[in-house]
Formats: C-alpha cells, structure tokens, sequence
C-alpha cells in the first residue's frame, strides 16, 4: 500500500477531493462539518483501476493548524498538491510546499480543483500559475490534472495518473526496524487503546511486544487493521491501526512512537542539517524560540548553530538541536523547525547524530561510521548499530575502532606485559578492548588467569608442590611447608583451586566434573554427595568441598540434597 498526504491551501478542496476519490469524508469532527473546514488530520483508502491500494492522509489547510498538517505527512510516500482553479497560488499553498521539500518528499501531482467553477482560459491560466510557482521544486515535471469534485470531472485521469504516480514513487525500505509515529490514539469500546499512524521501517505482528516512546511503556499488539481490515503481520508503508494491550489511551498522545524494546538509542540532544527557506527576512542564530516538528510530534528547541554564528536566508549548515524529551530517532530522520515567536517556517533538515559527543564549537557532523568511530575510538557494534540504524561488522571483537587506534594498543599492550617478565600479568587487570586485542597478538600467550609472551616458560608450571597436589588426587596433602607467597601465585594462576580451606589442583577438578557426569549418566535425577564420595573414594571432608567447586562453576547445580546436571556439564 501506498500511503499519500493532501497539501495546499485552506478551502481549496482537498477534503472534497479525497471523498471523491474514496467515498470516505477525512473530515471526523462534527465542528469541521459545520464551518467546512479541515482542523485535524483524516484518513481514507481506496483501490485503484490497477488493484493498487491507496491510503490518503488529508491535511488541514490553514495556518492555525499547520502543526496538524506537519503531524500528517512525515513518513508518507507521495503527496497530492492541490490548488482551486477559481483562486490559483496562495500563502499556504507556498508554505506546504517548502514544508513537503523540507520533509524530503519528491514524488507527487498537482490537482487543480474546482474545474467545473472556470472556462478554459481562466483553467489555463491557473495551470501556468502553478508551474511558476513550482519550477524547480520536485513538482516541477509533476502532472497536473484538472477535476471537479462536484461533477466528477476529471477523476477518472486523476486515478490513472495516480497509479502513475504510485509506480514512479519509492517503495517504502523493510529495514528491520519497525516505527510508527503515532498521530491518533482513541479507545475503541471492545477493543481498549488504539493508535494509528504511517508505518516505517520494519514490519509489525499480531502479539508482538513492544514499547512506546518516550516513557518506555511495554504494550503487546492485540490486533492491526489496514484499509479498513484486519491482518496478522503488517508492512512498511502502509497507514496503520493497532489495538494495543497494555496500556492506557490517556497516556499516550500524537508525537509518541510504538517501536521495539532495546532496539532504539533515545535522544534528546541531535546533530542535524538546516537548510534555511530563501524567503526568510532574517538570519537563523541561537536566538528565538524554535519548535521542531519531527515524525508526528511538536517538541520545542533550543538551537546551536556549528561553525558559524547564524544561517543566512537560502543558507545551509549544521545545529545542534536540544529536544524537551528523549524520542528513538535515526540519523537520516527529517524534521521541519519554526520560529513560534514570529509564527513562521525556518526551514529543515535531516538528523545526522543522534549521540553528539564532540562540542559543539569543534563538531563537524555527517551520517558517515567513519566519523563515529573517529570521535570515540573505540565503539561495539551493537552501538553503532543503535546510532546509525546499519549493522556492521566489528573490528575486532565486537569493537569497531581506527587502525591507528589499533596499532597503538597493540604496541602499549606487548610492551607491558614485555615489561611484566616471565610472571606476565593477570587477565582480570585489562579491559573489554584489551583483551579481544591480546587475544589477536601472536607473541603472547593467554592461560586461565595470566598473560604473558609466548616465548616464556612459566616459572610456577612445575613447582614442585603443584605435583605433590596432584598426586594427592581427590585427598591431595595441604601446602604445609610452601612459601605462602608462592602458593598465592599459583593460586593466581589457576594452578591450585581453594575450597573451603582445602587445596586441589586444576586437574584434579576437572577430573570430578567427569565424574560428576558419569554419576549424572546412571542417576539423571540427581546424585547425592555420599554417591560423589563413593565414586572418587575420598571421604567427605573433600568430597563435599569439589562438589561445592562444580557448583560454583555451574557444572552441577544443587537441587535440595541432590546434584544435578549444569550449563558446564562435560558432555552436555
């Protein structure tokens, strides 16, 4: 489904249009009735002669609900723009305009309605109007198709060109990332909270689990509905209703988002383009007090202009924007800002950092990784992921970092454990980074507990107490006469294993988590500790110290006075 946003002045006939398109009246409210005017948003669908199935969001085309048309056409494919033959060009139609061009929609027709209310000549003359005024914005090639919602006239070619238009527009992006920005929210009787909204980026299903944005609220998708019916997995593109579980419609409102959970990085803080609209009489600085309209939401702003002081009238730049609340945004995501005090479109741009963490004096943002991993150094890929919306391979690890910034750990890292000597150094004193580094370095060696170069012998390897532990076996001798030093060393080392106050060596503790599973094998319901002892012949003062060792190591796991098998079993 293809969903399409009216666009253009007030009382120039977008409403009527749709209706006659569908049948359906977009106007909901008994007050746009009455006065014959478009407040909020509508919604209507048809199929057209091709099959293709068409949703219409019809906006208000007045200035005092210009927050109402912004909320309606963010994620929408194509747009018609329509203008009364009887009155030609207007304010808002020049408005909507730059607004749909701001928003980075570039497929669309223009309608010229009211035909039947013009001769020729003067349809002719609203024809060439139009052209003017759209010469090189995206509608400047777009076609132009005159009807008239009273008589009928003309809507056969507009369907026709309308499955034109669907052919010729972009298809919506499956990215795996569903969001939908909501832009109703209603409880129907029956059914609980229902919100609505054109869905981008991923699809949606029935009993899916999900969040919405901002507040975290959990909520489960008890039924969706698209063009009027019901379905159990919906696509990108397409107008949406969803029944949700799980909340309440009093929390929720226009503006918030229904994603996934951890999927999403919230901000409240973004690095963002501006293109500052050409008609503007002043430049754009710091100073104002600006409303940025992003998906279906008004949030006001504070704004900082990168590299400069102020933008000049048809200029383009960078600006930090500081959001009221934290929302799960993308680079790549538009917006449109206005300046409430003057009551005028700025101009817009699209999100290009959604985590700023350069000042704002030195930041030179763009949508490039490349640029991520160069301000942070070292970045996981689960990260970049939430940052960009694009998955990527790491580095290294699951890092993803710079060469240089690689090369240089390589080289701090084989000179400290160089400098440690034959000893080397724990592995618990390096971090995340280090160790998936270590781990790639040919010259050093990693054991349980210590690294070191791989050309060292380890001096404690065969220490001669580390011999009479294990022939010891299950009942090994306690280090009575060992330097207390050296046996903390070995200890460190994983070499000899403490439990409750007696002394194993390593192997020998693999050797009962053999036989823990073979004990395991004969009894699968548990074995006790006087089978454990039975098994290896020692008694229960050490008997009862290794099974309390395969505990702590998740080979077993107790259950009242049996064992019974762990995550670390040998053979499971």
């Amino acid at each position: 489904m293809t969903v399409i946003a009216t666009a253009g002045h007030v009382d120039h006939g977008k409403s009527s249009l749709v209706l006659a398109l569908t049948g359906t009246d977009p106007d909901r409210f008994e007050e746009e009735k009455r006065r014959g005017l478009t407040i909020d948003l509508g919604f209507a669908h048809t199929t057209l002669p091709s099959g293709t199935e068409l949703s219409f969001v019809d906006v208000p085309g007045h200035v005092k609900f210009l927050r109402n048309m912004l909320a309606g056409v963010g994620g929408v494919s194509a747009c018609i723009f329509v203008v009364a033959a009887t009155e030609g060009w207007k304010p808002q139609s020049e408005e909507h305009l730059r607004i749909l061009e701001l928003l980075g929609i570039t497929s669309g027709l223009v309608v010229l309605t009211k035909a039947d209310l013009v001769d020729a000549d003067l349809a002719e003359l609203a024809a060439m109007d139009v052209a003017d005024h759209v010469a090189g914005t995206f509608l400047a090639d777009a076609p132009v198709v005159a009807v008239s919602s009273t008589t009928g006239a003309g809507l056969d070619e507009l369907r026709a060109t309308l499955d034109d238009l669907v052919t010729r527009s972009p298809g919506a992006v499956d990215a795996g990332r569903p969001r939908l920005w909501v832009d109703r929210v209603f409880a129907a009787k029956g059914s609980g909270t229902i919100v609505t909204g054109t869905l981008v980026g991923g699809a949606l299903a029935a009993d899916q689990q999900l969040v919405v944005e901002p507040g975290s609220r959990s909520a489960r998708i008890r039924g969706i509905q698209t063009a009027g019916h019901a379905v159990d997995v919906i696509g990108p593109g397409n107008r949406v209703a969803l029944n949700l579980v799980g909340v309440d419609h009093h929390d929720l409102a226009r503006g918030h988002a229904v994603v996934e959970a951890d999927r999403w990085r919230l901000t409240d803080r973004v690095d963002a383009s501006l293109h500052v609209l050409v008609a503007l009489d002043h430049d754009v600085s710091r100073r104002g007090a600006f409303v940025a309209y992003i998906g279906s939401g008004e949030h006001p702003v504070r704004l900082r202009v990168l590299g400069t002081e102020s933008l000049n009238p048809g200029g383009d730049g960078a600006v930090r924007l500081f959001l009221d609340e934290a929302l799960p945004l993308l680079p790549g995501d538009r917006f449109v800002l206005r300046e409430s005090g003057r009551d005028e479109t700025v101009g817009g741009g699209e999100v290009l950092d959604i985590d700023p963490i350069v000042r704002a004096s030195r930041a030179r943002p763009d949508r490039s990784i490349e640029r991520i991993v160069r301000e942070r150094g070292w970045v996981r890929a689960r990260d970049v992921e939430q940052l960009t919306g694009d998955a990527v391979e790491p580095t290294i690890g699951d890092w993803l970092t710079t060469d240089q910034q690689l090369s240089s750990m390589r080289a701090v890292l084989v000179e400290r454990v160089t400098a440690a000597g034959p000893s080397g150094l724990d592995v618990a004193g390096f971090d995340d980074r280090e160790r998936a580094v270590l781990a790639t370095l040919d010259d050093v060696t990693i054991d349980a507990t210590t690294v070191r170069l791989a050309d060292v012998i380890d001096p404690f390897a065969d220490h001669p107490y580390l011999a009479e532990v294990l022939a010891g076996g299950f009942a090994p001798p306690q280090p009575d006469g060992i330097d207390r030093a050296e046996l903390r060393e070995l200890i460190r080392r994983g070499h000899v294993v403490v439990r409750d106050g007696l002394h194993f060596h390593d192997e020998t503790i693999a050797a009962a988590a053999v036989v823990a599973a073979e004990l395991l094998a004969e009894h699968p319901d548990g074995f006790t500790v006087a089978q454990f002892r039975d098994a290896t012949g020692a008694s229960r003062k050490f008997a009862l110290p290794l099974v309390s060792e395969l505990d702590a190591r998740g080979v077993t796991r107790r259950r009242d006075d049996v064992r019974i098998a762990g995550p670390r079993l040998p053979g499971s």
